[in-house]
């Protein structure tokens, strides 16, 4: 029995950890414990869209091009993007592939080359502020700011990473390839890390130095196929306000009212969870079923409501004396009594 169409966004950091050195034996094991849950999810009637994520494999692609710059011409923002878009899709398609047979499933498992627009005149090429490659001390920030001449910051409280702009994705160049795939039956992976960025000119399509957020491009791709729900896995099981501190709450329900109010209350952060949040409003708010954020080992659980995050339509209350607390003690409450 189909269950509607899942696109599922998984973090580069899922595919290479803060603590692997980068060697495909480490990404290919760490995937093979990806695909084994997308495969739960087929078998329990999902089909699935599988996009991911690519900022550290980018941000060692980078430095590799740094370090031998004296050797081969250096590559480009772009150019990087592709190359372990390419790399990663194969590797995800080749262990996806050998866990559906396992399973006893015959499907096709297509990775697609996707290129993804954005406008040339974004804000975001002013101001970077995607991070993306390893975590560094800040030590080793600074030595590496000045050595490579790139701009880095401080990530959400986990060390100090490379900024590099991050424009807003405004169309799929290869969606109607992904549509038809899809319809065929076919397991797609699509939009990697993103997506390459491209901008429109009088020429034709040209490459740009960026990097889009995954998780806004698995958003805008989940509306342009008509996807029923977006998953966008993450290192937390629940979302949560007041992270790390002492009246910190976890959701099960967050309404896209009130995460807009959240959002504008700085409560997740950016280069961390703002990002989720603000692709999971978008998918809502343009027709989708449910944007649900978890962790890798619950994502069949999530799907199902026993736990995760889910964002979705909801009246907001019209009583002016609720303090943001008050609502947000109202939505944990309901939302415990309708699990």
């Amino acid at each position: 029995m189909q269950k509607g169409i899942c696109v599922v966004a998984i973090g580069g950091n899922a595919i290479l950890s803060e603590n692997d050195h980068g060697t495909i034996d480490e990404q290919i094991e760490n995937i093979q414990i990806v695909c084994k849950k997308i495969v739960e999810l087929i078998q329990q009637g999902y089909q699935v869209i599988i996009t991911h994520g690519n900022g550290p494999q980018v941000g060692q692609t980078l430095l590799r091009h740094k370090l031998s710059a004296n050797i081969v011409s250096e590559g480009t923002l772009d150019g990087c993007g592709a190359e372990t878009q390419g790399l990663l899709g194969y590797l995800i398609q080749q262990v996806l592939r050998n866990e559906l047979e396992k399973a006893g499933l015959s499907l096709d498992v297509a990775a697609i080359v996707t290129q993804v627009v954005v406008d040339k005149k974004d804000k975001a090429f002013q101001d970077p502020t995607k991070p993306i490659g390893p975590f560094y001390s800040k030590d080793e920030a600074e030595e590496v700011s000045r050595k490579y001449d790139r701009k880095i910051i401080e990530d959400s409280g986990r060390g100090y990473r490379m900024v590099v702009p991050s424009p807003i994705p405004v169309d799929i160049v290869e969606k109607n390839t992904i549509l038809s795939l899809l319809k065929s039956g076919s397991v797609v992976i699509a939009a990697g890390g993103g997506g390459i960025p491209v901008v429109r000119q009088d020429n034709g399509l040209v490459g740009v130095a960026a990097v889009i957020d995954k998780d806004a491009a698995s958003s805008l791709l989940a509306r342009m196929i008509g996807a029923d729900y977006l998953l966008l896995l993450t290192g937390v099981e629940k979302v949560c306000i007041n992270y790390r501190q002492p009246n910190e709450s976890q959701l099960n329900f967050l309404p896209v009212w009130q995460a807009e109010q959240y959002l504008a209350e700085g409560q997740f952060p950016e280069g961390s969870m703002a990002p989720k949040i603000r692709a999971a409003i978008e998918f809502v708010k343009f027709g989708g079923t449910k944007a649900i954020i978890t962790n890798l080992n619950n994502i069949c659980e999530a799907l199902q409501g026993e736990t995760g995050t889910a964002i979705g339509q909801g009246d907001k209350p019209t009583v002016a004396e609720y303090s943001t607390e008050a609502i947000a003690e109202k939505t944990i409450m309901e939302s415990c009594l309708s699990q």
